[in-house]
């Protein structure tokens, strides 16, 4: 019996962002035709369990314009849109998604802000330059395995792989579990 992996998406004017969140996947296949299927399949975890999933996406897309990225903790899709256009929701159906597809809020932007590129991001006038003398000590438990990444490919059926690589997810997840604990702590009581 196969399982879902967890799908995060967003979107933009001109393209959809679908992240399989499937860390340590193996022969991972990736699938998208131009009328919007978007297939996926691998094998994770130490039984090698198989995950797959198809999404019959909410419109028509451009094959190849569209770019796949597998990495060690997932693989990440730019999806092309036939046409430029707000989507109202990610898929064709009506209804409520699978409980496995979430919007992934980091990545998402409004309609009235999107406009292709950073906008109006202020980074309050920081001078990047001050923070190359940091040591490795300054950076603290932040793993950089995400630039691990393997290939990037056209979608269309082929057939890719990635690499076991040592990548653990479980120190990244205590990370961010005491930082949203630091803030709920943080929040004043009324």
């Amino acid at each position: 019996m196969s399982r879902h992996p967890e799908v995060k998406w967003a979107q933009r004017l001109d393209k959809v962002y679908i992240t399989v969140q499937l860390p340590d996947s193996k022969n991972a296949k990736v699938d998208l035709t131009p009328d919007g299927t978007f297939t996926f399949s691998a094998t994770a975890g130490a039984e090698d369990h198989l995950y797959d999933l198809m999404l019959d996406l909410f419109d028509k897309v451009n094959v190849e314009e569209s770019k796949i990225n597998v990495g060690v903790r997932g693989i990440f899709c730019v999806v092309e849109k036939a046409e430029k256009g707000w989507w109202k929701r990610l898929l064709r159906g009506e209804g409520k998604p699978p409980h496995y597809v979430k919007v992934d809020w980091d990545k998402w932007v409004d309609e009235d802000e999107d406009d292709g590129g950073l906008g109006d991001l202020d980074l309050g006038g920081m001078d990047f330059s001050k923070f190359g003398g940091m040591g490795d000590d300054a950076m603290g438990d932040f793993d950089d395995d995400d630039d691990d990444e393997q290939e990037v490919s056209k979608p269309g059926g082929q057939e890719t792989s990635t690499e076991k690589e040592g990548a653990s997810t479980a120190g990244d997840q205590d990370a961010a579990g005491e930082a949203s604990t630091e803030k709920k702590e943080a929040a004043p009581s009324t």
